[in-house]
C-alpha cells in the first residue's frame, strides 16, 4: 500500500464517521506561535483565538458532512 492509498484510506474511514474534510494548510497560518504544530491544528489558530469564525464553504477542497 502506497502512502497516498494510507492517507485516502484514513480520510475516507473518518468522511465515513460523518466528519468534515479540511485540506491542509501551511505549517505557518500567519500566528507567531506555533503552540498547534504537533497537532497539526495550525489552520484552526485564528478560529481558537475568536479572530475570526469557520467559514467551510470558502476553504477549497472542503468535503462538508451530510
Amino acid at each position: 500500500m502506497t502512502s497516498s492509498q494510507i492517507r485516502q484510506s484514513f480520510l475516507d474511514f473518518f468522511k465515513s464517521k460523518d466528519h468534515t474534510l479540511v485540506p491542509s494548510a501551511s505549517l505557518l497560518p500567519g500566528s507567531p506561535n506555533l503552540l498547534f504544530t504537533n497537532a497539526g491544528m495550525n489552520q484552526f489558530v485564528p478560529i481558537f483565538l475568536g479572530q475570526r469564525a469557520p467559514d467551510l464553504c470558502r476553504w477549497p477542497g472542503v468535503v462538508p458532512r451530510q
